[in-house]
């Protein structure tokens, strides 16, 4: 059985209608796994020879273990804003003679064998050979030490999935982790427990004695038992048909009818943005946005660089467009097919996000005026950056959804979700933030800084100007792409 879920999903991957963007992305992420694989495989070399240079005294078996509490509770952190259980289609399995134990049993041993699980072994590895090596330690204590790092890297692999399963109907999803994380180094900081030295000595007793390794196995089969209960208890047919009692909210956007023919579109959006956990991710992303510039602004080192103003002022008034305009149309893609064959004008749906999206640039900028405390030229960069960002960025970032072939599933956790991120979204972001900023720095320093600004502020005046005109050849090119999106949108990532 597990050869044929092997098979059906490799055949998914290369039918899929993205096969081509999620190729390329692939080709960039194999890039990027090789390049941190290199770093790890690097690590364990150089912290011996860091060890043997620095502090000759230090047995490098003991400050290896030392670490290992630190790394226990960084790996958990990281896997859980990074690492997703893995993605399998099952629906149509449940109509057919196949053991629901079976597909359980396929996604959770997939997920042992993720990339983040063997890249600590590329460090431990090398590091373990260099203590047989050198004559730090023997053989066999190397062997079950590995075991026991092995054992500790898929523990954290399903610890995190049932953190992330519990907490994932809460609105802000990361808190729970954050907490915990944040509680046992607290408690370790403080010396309320030494929970370093604990593990350390853990490791090290485990090591030194294999018979212990049964524990940690224990611990293992619990947190694999417990990952199974939860998944198989959700492969039903019906298990996201149950129907769910809540308190009807009733919002009133009679104000929306000022904007004429886009107000149903608007409404539509405002409901889906208020109303759905990944939608809503969009809001909450506002409050980093308007208070980003408080991370750059008091510090003295920024104050002599005028032209990294323009990377603030677009990010700060433009988080909300980048945030939600560059999943356009993928929002509505499980009710795309039912929203093309009504009899609408497709520019005024495109119009309504590009009046949401300005809406939130005049806003943000409006709210960011106590800038102006940090000096005159913050406060006239982020209105440069405002006036880009509506007669410029918007246009981009609807010009680029055109190219969106991945679906969105508008329930799931919002807080670090990736699911429906293609090329189109890491690439979207060289026109967006590093192209003003970039052209911004160049004029800056050909001529001063109020020309830069003019010049940057004539881009986006342009873009508001020829507002018509660019909207209809955006629509055109997405009318083009329409029945493509359609069929993409039909098909689960």
């Amino acid at each position: 059985m597990v050869k044929h879920f092997i098979s059906l999903e490799w055949k998914s991957f290369f039918r899929s209608a993205s096969f081509g963007k999620s190729l390329a992305i692939k080709i960039f992420m194999g890039f990027f796994a090789l390049y941190l694989a290199m770093i790890f495989a690097g690590s364990g070399f150089l912290l011996m020879l860091y060890l043997e240079k620095e502090q000759p005294e230090t047995d490098p078996f003991l400050f290896f273990n030392g670490l290992i509490f630190f790394w226990f509770l960084g790996d958990l952190l990281i896997r859980f804003f990074f690492q997703k259980l893995p993605v399998m289609t099952v629906k149509p399995f449940l109509t057919l003679p196949v053991n629901r134990s079976q597909i359980v049993n396929y996604v959770l041993r997939k997920s042992m064998v993720s990339f983040v699980n063997f890249l600590p072994l590329l460090t431990i590895i090398p590091f373990g050979i260099l203590l047989i090596v050198k004559g730090y330690t023997n053989t066999s204590v190397v062997i079950a030490w590995w075991v026991m790092l092995i054992l500790l890297i898929l523990i954290n692999n399903f610890l995190n999935f049932i953190i992330e399963s519990l907490s994932a109907e809460r609105e802000l999803s990361f808190l729970p982790i954050i907490l915990l994380t944040s509680i046992l180094y607290g408690l370790n900081h403080f010396d309320v427990i030494d929970l370093a030295s604990l593990m350390s000595k853990a490791v090290t007793g485990i090591s030194e004695n294999p018979y212990y390794l049964i524990t940690p196995v224990a611990i293992l089969g619990v947190l694999y038992g417990f990952n199974f209960n939860i998944l198989i208890k959700k492969l039903y047919l019906d298990s996201g048909l149950k129907e769910k009692v809540k308190e009807v909210n009733a919002a009133n956007l009679e104000w929306t009818k000022s904007f004429g023919d886009i107000a149903p579109f608007l409404q539509l959006d405002l409901k889906m943005i208020w109303r759905n956990k990944r939608t809503k991710s969009s809001v909450w992303i506002l409050l980093m946005g308007l208070f980003y510039g408080l991370f750059f602004y008091p510090q003295p080192t920024y104050q002599d660089l005028p032209w990294f103003f323009m990377l603030i002022g677009v990010f700060s008034t433009g988080i909300f467009l980048i945030s939600f305009g560059q999943f356009i149309p993928a929002w509505d893609s499980g009710y795309y097919k039912l929203l093309m064959s009504q009899n609408i004008k497709y520019e005024q749906y495109l119009k309504s996000k590009f009046t949401l999206m300005a809406f939130s640039v005049v806003v943000l900028f409006v709210l960011g005026i106590p800038y102006v405390y940090f000096g005159w030229k913050v406060l006239i960069a982020h209105f440069v950056a405002a006036i880009y960002n509506i007669g410029v960025n918007t246009h981009v970032i609807l010009y680029g959804g055109s190219f969106n072939r991945k679906k969105i599933n508008l329930d799931q956790k919002a807080a670090f979700n990736y699911q429906g991120t293609g090329a189109v979204q890491w690439l979207i972001g060289i026109p967006l933030l590093l192209l003003p900023m970039g052209l911004f720095a160049l004029l800056y320093f050909i001529t001063n800084f109020e020309i830069a600004c003019a010049i940057l502020a004539l881009f986006g005046v342009i873009g508001i100007v020829f507002h018509q005109k660019l909207m209809r050849s955006i629509t055109l090119k997405y009318t083009k792409s329409k029945y493509k999106m359609i069929d993409a949108f039909n098909q689960e990532n």
